[in-house]
């Protein structure tokens, strides 16, 4: 009797397992079938698109479940067209994602402009970036070093937008060193400044380093038509990190410019929201992002897959082949919370910079 009533408990507790669901690890990965289309938002053929594409290329191979990965320009407004497109437009399943540049400055210095709340956002990771400053070498009356800027005239300095951290950190940077300069703006990418640069509609303008290394060393450096003048060190607002390349050409950051033509560090308040710019956009020019409300499996899914990107050699053999730099992008489980803390700034920061903004130079 025994050897019968085992067997019948034995099929009984077959039918049970049976009716139980599957389990959670044999479920597919959540992109498997699906298409991510990526969002950059500044034109088509400049650093941000050009750096973007070449991320997207690289981290399809790396999510789960091999999506295809379409890449989509939407640019306008110093960037702000493109992401409040995602944040408000954007399909909340997980298919559309952001590669922002300057998002993260535009909503600590104008939160108004945003449609949804870029606090709001899942972000995936976020990019340093340095930033290199550069000049005509036949502005008046001539430039034969960086410091020769002191004496230039008729300075005319290129921007995207006037609320663009671009646009402010250039016109900071030449306020604190008191260089007289004529500011023209509302150029859609860095690509058409750039061009009129080399016109001689302008004769200053500043570039992310993949862009200055990429494009600007080899075409406009090293055949003399510019001079690299100063660079933006990455910092957390207190201290600054040392950017090598530029060091070892013997180009200053811009805090160790100013003491040298100045005879003093920088101060004042230019000089706290610059530093309070540094902490926010140059930590975190670029953000990877999804918008509000998405599922958790695919900002996992990207997170996870942006760490693999770090370490992949071909992503950096091919990103150094076209742009001089291989992007490192900061990200984690905790990445949420500490970049919603860092989009925290005093007010009165933020009322200085309205009024800043408001009031260019003629």
């Amino acid at each position: 009797m025994a050897p019968l009533c085992m067997r019948a408990a034995i099929a009984a507790l077959a039918i049970v397992f049976a009716g139980l669901p599957p389990r959670a690890e044999a479920q597919d990965p959540f992109y498997k079938g699906k298409r991510l289309n990526l969002i950059i938002n500044f034109a088509a053929g400049g650093p941000a698109d050009i750096e973007g594409r070449l991320v997207a290329k690289h981290l399809a191979k790396h999510i789960d479940g091999t999506p295809g990965v379409i890449v989509q320009n939407k640019d306008g407004a110093g960037g702000l067209i493109g992401t409040n497109y995602l944040g408000e437009l954007g399909p909340r399943d997980g298919t559309m994602a952001g590669y922002l540049t300057a998002a993260a400055w535009t909503y600590v210095i104008e939160p108004g402009s945003y449609r949804v709340p870029f606090d709001q956002y899942e972000f995936v990771a976020y990019q340093p970036v340095n930033v290199v400053y550069y000049m005509r070498a036949d502005t008046p009356p001539g430039m034969k070093s960086a410091a020769d800027i002191m004496q230039a005239k008729g300075l005319v300095t290129g921007g995207l937008a006037a609320d663009s951290s671009k646009d402010i950190l250039i016109r900071l940077t030449l306020d604190m060193l008191g260089v007289p300069y004529k500011y023209v703006t509302g150029f859609r990418s860095s690509a058409p400044a750039r061009l009129a640069l080399q016109r001689g509609e302008i004769n200053f303008f500043s570039e992310s380093s993949p862009s200055y290394f990429g494009v600007v060393e080899p075409s406009l450096t090293k055949t003399g038509q510019v001079i690299p003048v100063w660079y933006d060190p990455i910092s957390d607002g207190r201290t600054f990190a040392p950017f090598k390349p530029m060091d070892d050409q013997q180009v200053a950051s811009f805090p160790e410019f100013h003491r040298k033509v100045k005879g003093a560090p920088p101060s004042g308040r230019l000089w706290d929201i610059y530093r309070t710019n540094l902490a926010v956009d140059s930590a975190m020019l670029r953000t990877i992002v999804l918008p509000p409300g998405v599922p958790q499996a695919s900002v996992e899914a990207l997170r996870k897959a942006v760490e693999r990107l770090n370490g992949d050699k071909e992503f950096a053999e091919e990103t150094l082949k076209a742009i001089q730099f291989v992007p490192q992008f900061v990200t984690g489980a905790d990445l949420n919370a500490q970049v919603r803390r860092a989009l925290v700034v005093d007010p009165a920061i933020r009322t200085f910079v309205a009024d800043y903004i408001k009031n260019p130079p003629r």
